[in-house]
């Protein structure tokens, strides 16, 4: 699995070019419409065959970088990995309710994060140290809200509600309870 940092980067790389390309077209037919006098500053058929480009460029990227989504494969075959740890996680007024003071996981573990909300929908976030998401996932009260990872290096990690849930919600972080180990 790609560490979702790398996966982010190149996609911030990729998709800026893509809109600088796609403002071009803009820019293009900006100047076109309010140029003075006869004539146009192009041809409509190299217009339209940029427009096309642009078009198939746009739908490749968005293929290619589906294939870069860390977590893909093992949510696409979840059926059959079975996780080497479970984390069963309740959240209730505004408070994330922890099994244990801090999850203990070993590098290369395949770890399972199971999430019940009785009240409010939140969100459940894994943030590095750096204060980059790791990942999230929404928790809807009465549904199942799961979702398995595989921690690749050794690192500490602070678990944060990534949804709106009132002003109360502002306040739930559950700093460095995710610790993760090379094994031994």
């Amino acid at each position: 699995m790609v560490d979702s940092s790398v996966v982010l980067n190149g996609q911030t790389i990729a998709y800026t070019a893509y809109t600088i390309a796609i403002m071009s077209v803009m820019a293009w037919f900006a100047v076109a419409v309010t140029k003075k006098g006869k004539g146009t500053i192009v041809k409509p058929a190299l217009f339209y065959t940029w427009v096309g480009f642009l078009v198939v460029i746009g739908v490749s990227l968005h293929i290619a970088t589906a294939q870069t989504i860390p977590w893909k494969h093992m949510d696409l075959n979840r059926r059959e990995i079975t996780p080497d740890k479970v984390f069963d996680i309740t959240v209730e007024n505004h408070k994330f309710n922890l099994p244990s003071e801090e999850l203990l996981i070993d590098v290369d573990d395949k770890v399972m994060f199971n999430v019940t909300s009785y009240d409010l929908t939140y969100g459940f976030g894994l943030f590095r140290q750096d204060n980059s998401m790791l990942f999230q996932m929404q928790v809807v009260p009465g549904h199942v809200n799961d979702v398995m990872w595989q921690f690749l290096k050794p690192g500490i990690y602070t678990i944060r509600s990534t949804e709106y849930s009132g002003p109360a919600g502002i306040q739930m972080i559950e700093k460095d309870v995710v610790v993760v180990t090379a094994k031994e």
